[in-house]
């Protein structure tokens, strides 16, 4: 007996998020549903989302893309971390990489053994310890069934969209082109029913699915979803964006540099660099800061650098009556550990599993929006981790940071983690025990003890331990080729060859 009652899907705006939830519904659930998207081309894309976290491999693994068709088509490169610059005091470095540090037991994380090592005279540096960190400060890279590294990607989003929205029409999903006049909600219970075009065409659907960004036409404008302001935790609200083109060989990483009112991103394309500078505008002005960014950017600018405000936090409802939002639409918690594109493929990831066939109720759209809360409020909290664990006093934007309240849910963390050296990951939650672990510790947070596990091994037998495994990473680091080689060979675009 056929139960279904949503059929007709419409996702209001294109862009990364519009196309990724419209490939993803086509490729998944297409039979069962007819999927329009709509979209104008006189409407930009914030589109400077272009650094990603392990979690797109296995959304596109999800769609059956092949890796160098879509690399070639984004002009992407690999990631294998972040290299965060100047963030727990001026000069400071350290690399957020998507590796595991050491091996763990099951009675504590590998970082108890070390610190016990260091405390007797040896151990070296924690990163020593993880294949990823040590490949990307070396700008290695290589991928294939026999390589453990974990990583993801560097791409250029507007590429991406392209790509994806090829693939979804190829399955079906109907394009319109236009502008949305008028959103048309039922008389009866406020849900959406139509969105009325410019051009006067009536484009109705069952569940609709909002991309149309900070905006959010449908969930906020039509329903008021309501927002969350999360700006006393994460007081950027600028970003300056320019394209510049290479001046050398690709790294493996993003870098974030740290200023004095915010920090800055250089993300290495096969074609070009994505940089941008993102800060408080109540400590630095709009004019300051394009100086600083075009002072530190290298090769030739493509483009002019373009102003992006916005408010971090979320809607108080990422789903409402008939309308999912998704991307910016749904909420934005800054760039910084490059989330954006991750939220989107788990909110349509979400939809997929969670699809209301045989019509929308309350209690899928609870589960729904209890998932979405409980996941962003934990990498908020990761990201607000950032700012708060510094020792910088240069400036009263690090002041304000250094100084202010925060989620009890993040301090208890922080103070676990400062009292004994422990560090968990919570169900459901995104960043791993080795994310916090490289993070806490990169951002001078000193555990003052920790597990004694390591005095039941002999102080040599413990030494010997960790010499083994740091020279195993060592020499695999060494038979790895270099990343811009890799890619040259792997994915690099064909050269066009004039008449």
């Amino acid at each position: 007996m056929d139960q279904q009652t949503i059929r007709k899907v419409v996702i209001a705006g294109g862009g990364t998020a519009g196309w990724m939830a419209a490939a993803a519904l086509a490729r998944q659930l297409g039979p069962l549903l007819d999927i329009t998207l709509v979209e104008s081309e006189d409407i930009g894309t914030v589109g400077v989302g272009e650094s990603t976290i392990p979690t797109a491999r296995t959304f596109n693994a999800l769609l059956g893309i092949d890796e160098p068709e879509f690399m070639r088509a984004t002009q992407a490169t690999f990631k294998l971390g972040i290299l965060f610059e100047n963030w727990g005091e001026v000069g400071d470095r350290y690399i957020h990489s998507f590796g595991q540090v050491g091996k763990s037991t099951w009675m504590g994380g590998f970082h108890h053994f070390w610190m016990q090592a260091k405390a007797q005279g040896f151990g070296g540096e924690l990163g020593d310890y993880c294949f990823e960190l040590k490949a990307a400060e070396q700008n290695k890279f290589f991928t294939g069934e026999e390589s453990p590294l974990n990583y993801a990607y560097h791409l250029d989003a507007g590429l991406y969209g392209r790509f994806l929205r090829g693939m979804a029409e190829r399955d079906g999903v109907r394009r319109v082109e236009g502008k949305i006049a008028s959103v048309r909600q039922r008389s009866t219970d406020g849900y959406v029913e139509a969105l009325v075009m410019e051009s006067g065409d009536v484009v109705e659907g069952d569940l609709f699915v909002d991309c149309t960004g900070f905006r959010g036409l449908l969930i906020e404008q039509t329903l008021k979803a309501g927002f969350e302001d999360w700006g006393q935790w994460l007081p950027t609200n600028s970003a300056l964006a320019v394209q510049t083109r290479s001046t050398e060989p690709a790294v493996p990483y993003t870098r974030a540099i740290a200023h004095k009112a915010g920090w800055r991103w250089k993300i290495p394309l096969q074609h070009r660099v994505g940089n941008g500078l993102v800060y408080s505008n109540a400590h630095m002005s709009d004019d300051e800061a394009k100086d600083l960014l075009m002072g530190e950017i290298e090769g030739e600018t493509l483009i002019e650098p373009r102003l992006i405000r916005y408010r971090t936090g979320r809607r108080r409802k990422t789903w409402d009556k008939n309308v999912v939002a998704l991307g910016l639409a749904s909420g934005f918690v800054e760039p910084l550990e490059s989330t954006s594109i991750h939220l989107i493929m788990i909110g349509v990831t979400r939809l997929m599993q969670l699809f209301p066939f045989a019509g929308v109720s309350q209690a899928v759209v609870d589960r729904y929006n209890r998932q979405a809360d409980d996941e962003l409020e934990k990498i908020r909290d990761f990201i607000i981790l950032h700012y708060k664990a510094t020792e910088r006093t240069d400036s009263p934007f690090w002041d304000q940071v250094r100084e202010m309240d925060i989620p009890d849910s993040l301090a208890q963390r922080i103070e676990l983690f400062r009292q004994s050296a422990q560090v968990y990951q919570a169900p459901g939650e995104l960043f791993q025990v080795d994310s916090w672990l490289q993070v806490l510790l990169g951002q001078r947070v000193t555990p003052q003890a920790y597990h004694q596990m390591g005095r039941l091994m002999p102080p040599q037998q413990l030494k010997q331990a960790l010499d083994d495994l740091k020279r195993n990473i060592a020499g695999a680091v060494t038979r790895l080729p270099q990343h811009q080689a890799f890619l040259d060979g792997y994915c690099a675009p064909p050269v066009s060859r004039s008449a």
